[in-house]
């Protein structure tokens, strides 16, 4: 199990503190003058894979050895090894964490209960593996006996963004025959627009819910069930157009869609960190079984890095560390992506989700408030979009928070001169902010600089560099957990407006009297209910 310490009282925490308040007053202008081989000393270049720059931060050589003590300290090796055996470290949900074993090529058992989750997840991933050539290739027929052309994931949260955000990622590596598209508000706009773009024939209903209880997932997947019986005329064509992603097998058999065509998996992947798993269909059939299976192990790699590399070459361990100086000592109260590649254009959202959703608590192991910041606010938008909306507040706004630029060194289309400049803008933007200019002709033109940036630079955005760029973020964040003591594997406030939403519900459909609530509550459905009586 994680140890319970709170990171306060160790000595690193504590010598940090005071280090910080001599660091606050560091310039990147002089930290960079200062030592021309300071970029040798501060990158990692994984061959063929990626560069992880981190000269442009706030930080010297005492830094980073604080930084590794506090690692040290807070046994996050112990932890990743608790992690990877399979312990239950999600303990309020009495819970293992083993969505590496998803990835991990191996043929070792890796026993859970006296069962080899390794083996599980190979018989799972053969199985989808061979789902989707079938699809792909055609074998697989619609009711009517035509090829799928569109392909629609209907689910919520992990079981959306993950799938939607890699789906978009590496479009230059899908089936252009094929459309795959993304339904999870319960908001019917969202349905509603994907059923006008798509052909009842050709179409293919993924539902992704672990529990097939979801309420906005299955509210969409009944209309769009209803829909397509209307469109075709029998209701039979449900066992041909629908496919399920879960683990409530009498509810999928119930819906209408037989057992061969529910993929499943197990409690001990959380939604997340689920796009390795069957959540990951949909990314599979766009892009076929070889690039899905290259995008897995592009994953495992990392994993393998991360476990064995030492702390100033280990590039998640670097990334957390980073993250917690500045949120924890520095002040930053939020962490900014900014991918420069279009096709990571969701990239942000789905990380906000595993960051914000794993380590947003106040409570640490032990069921103590915290004293000290956790999680931080997690966004960021695509370059070079964003330098025309909130760089403007990067550069000279009143606060300073670090900055991930992530970019390709080659493109994944054939419009070079783009790449270029899109590059060019990518390499000012860290220059900029970092250095700034401190003299100009007016104040308003002044750039304080000593904006921190870290700079991952792929070699190209394959699958398998997507599947390892997502898996540095999943260990840093689980970094960040062990050090911040609290549990990143479960998700407990999510569940109270899940919850009041299902008392509020039949009284926004019935006529019966209201229950008890606050008086903007009150007030706010009897508004709602006048207005919806007709």
């Amino acid at each position: 199990m994680l140890k319970k310490i709170n990171p306060t009282q160790t000595d690193a925490w504590k010598a940090l503190e005071i280090h910080s308040q001599n660091a606050k007053h560091l310039h990147l202008r002089d930290l960079l003058q200062a030592d021309p081989q300071r970029f040798d000393k501060m990158h990692v270049h994984l061959e063929s894979l990626l560069l992880f720059d981190y000269t442009k931060h706030r930080v010297t050589e005492e830094t980073l050895s604080l930084l590794e003590q506090l690692f040290t300290e807070m046994d996050v090796r112990g932890a990743l090894q608790s992690q990877l055996r399979g312990e239950r470290i999600n303990e309020t949900e009495n819970r293992a964490v083993l969505h590496t074993a998803l990835r991990d090529p191996r043929t070792e058992p890796l026993l859970l209960d006296g069962e080899d989750v390794r083996a599980l997840a190979k018989s799972e991933l053969k199985k989808m593996l061979r789902f989707a050539e079938a699809v792909r290739s055609g074998r697989k027929r619609s009711h009517t006996g035509m090829r799928f052309t569109h392909i629609v994931n209907i689910g919520i949260g992990g079981s959306d963004l993950g799938p939607r955000m890699a789906v978009e990622a590496l479009k230059p590596f899908s089936d252009r025959a094929l459309t795959v598209h993304f339904v999870a508000n319960v908001d019917g706009s969202d349905l509603h627009e994907c059923l006008q773009k798509i052909d009842p024939e050709t179409t293919l209903f993924i539902i992704a819910s672990k529990t097939f209880t979801t309420q906005e997932t299955m509210a969409n997947a009944e209309a769009a069930k209803s829909w397509l019986i209307q469109q075709l005329g029998d209701a039979q064509c449900v066992e041909k157009h629908f496919v399920a992603l879960s683990t409530n097998h009498e509810k999928v058999a119930t819906f209408g869609i037989s057992k061969k065509n529910n993929f499943g998996f197990w409690d001990w992947v959380g939604g997340r960190y689920s796009v390795w798993s069957s959540i990951g269909l949909p990314l599979c059939i766009a892009i076929g079984s070889k690039a899905f299976e290259s995008f897995l192990l592009g994953a495992h790699n990392i994993d393998l890095h991360t476990e064995n590399q030492p702390f100033r070459q280990n590039i998640p361990m670097l990334m957390a560390a980073l993250g917690i100086w500045y949120r924890n000592f520095l002040g930053a109260t939020s962490h900014v992506v900014l991918p420069y590649d279009q096709y990571l254009h969701r990239f942000a959202a789905f990380l906000q989700q595993a960051d914000m959703e794993s380590n947003g608590k106040f409570v640490d192991r032990s069921g103590n408030a915290v004293d000290y910041p956790t999680g931080p606010i997690l966004w960021g938008e695509p370059g070079t979009n964003g330098q025309h909306a909130f760089y403007q507040w990067l550069h000279q706004g009143t606060e300073c928070l670090p900055a991930d630029f992530i970019a390709s060194v080659h493109p994944q289309h054939p419009l070079h001169a783009h790449h270029a400049k899109l590059l060019s803008n990518f390499l000012a933007q860290t220059k900029a902010l970092a250095l700034g200019r401190p003299a100009a002709d007016t104040a308003f033109k002044v750039f304080e600089g000593n904006r921190p940036t870290s700079t991952l630079l792929l070699d190209s955005l394959t699958p398998y560099a997507l599947g390892a760029l997502i898996a540095l973020y999943e260990h840093k964040i689980f970094y960040q957990g062990v050090v911040w003591n609290i549990f990143s594997f479960d998700q407990w406030g999510v569940e109270l407006g899940k919850e009041m939403a299902n008392v509020i519900l039949p009284e926004l459909e019935g006529e019966e009297s209201l229950g008890k609530h606050d008086s903007s509550t009150s007030a706010l459905l009897e508004y709602i209910r006048a207005r919806t009586k007709d």
